[in-house]
């Protein structure tokens, strides 16, 4: 709620807290089991007409005895990965999405169709502040680990890459896997060139993506909000997937891909030379992921919820 207030000092938003049990602290980072919400405040959410979430577990709320309500799910993220897309998506009575990429990936797999699936853009690009235009002295590298095991770096090569980081001297390392990677190995670091943050807002309000000159990573979506601004990138292949062709990993086109641990040097070494091959592949890809347009995606967000709103309540579309 703090966070959420920090962007609303006027106090616009009307704020409810609902009690919730929960066996460990409720935080940004630790929040109750989804479906213990839903179940536990049915009554009190199906009261809302119009419901507008972030997440696809709700869509278990259509199939409770009683719920009318109609739900928009508002896609975050704007990744590859075929998780991205899971079949909870075809519940929903809207669907807003970043980019074409999204709602075309959606309609392949029959989640979704043209009415029911919006382009919206992406809102979390309004929160950055400007730039000073102070490079840091040193460069800084962002690594960023997904938090699938199954896809992660992190889990298997993590405390490997780390340390040939440490031998890196030149470059500066923030170490900011996903803040949802739960169980992952305890990796430390105490060297001076290496910072290692396993959750805070710096993870997620696009501090360590607006300051870093290179993104090092696997499968994350945060490598486009790295390339609003077209940079290096670094992608981790240390399980020699076949890669190429598959459109989960479609970002691994955008920049360089190493195998071993000890080619992170290299890689960062020759970065900035490589940068001009990829660079119009990455502004490419960015759009199909994430579209611009002269309206805030904000106020797009808010005009698609809006419509949805008046066309099934019955109410004028005029705003």
């Amino acid at each position: 709620m703090d966070l959420v207030r920090s962007y609303d000092p006027d106090r616009l938003l009307r704020i409810r807290k609902l009690w919730t049990p929960h066996f460990a602290r409720d935080g940004l980072f630790s929040p109750p089991k989804r479906r213990l919400v839903l179940l536990t405040h049915f009554l009190e959410i199906r009261r809302y007409p119009i419901i507008v979430t972030t997440e696809t577990t709700s869509s278990l709320l259509y199939r409770l005895p009683g719920f009318r309500s109609r739900i928009i799910h508002l896609k975050h993220g704007a990744g590859d990965r075929e998780g991205s897309y899971n079949p909870k998506h075809k519940h929903f009575d809207l669907t807003l999405v970043n980019g074409v990429k999204d709602k075309a990936r959606l309609i392949e797999r029959g989640l979704v169709n043209d009415r029911n699936c919006e382009v919206v853009g992406y809102a979390k690009y309004e929160l950055i502040p400007p730039r000073t235009g102070n490079e840091p002295a040193v460069p800084i590298a962002f690594y960023n680990p997904h938090f699938d095991e199954h896809l992660s770096s992190w889990f298997r090569y993590g405390e490997a890459v780390v340390r040939a980081m440490e031998q890196i001297a030149d470059w500066r390392f923030v170490v900011a896997p996903h803040v949802k990677l739960k169980d992952g190995p305890k990796i430390r670091s105490a060297a001076s060139n290496v910072c290692i943050d396993m959750g805070s807002i710096q993870s997620i309000d696009m501090t360590y993506t607006e300051e870093a000159a290179v993104y090092i990573g696997d499968i994350s979506s945060q490598v486009y909000e790295f390339l609003r601004r077209p940079r290096p990138c670094i992608f981790l292949n240390f399980d020699r997937i076949a890669w190429a062709g598959n459109e989960n990993y479609a970002h691994w086109k955008l920049g360089q891909v190493i195998e071993r641990p000890e080619d992170l040097r290299q890689a960062l070494t020759q970065a900035a030379a490589m940068q001009s091959q990829f660079e119009p592949a990455q502004r490419d890809a960015t759009l199909r992921s994430i579209d611009l347009s002269e309206e805030p995606a904000s106020e797009r967000q808010a005009n698609a919820i809006l419509g949805f709103a008046r066309r099934e309540l019955g109410q004028p579309t005029a705003s």
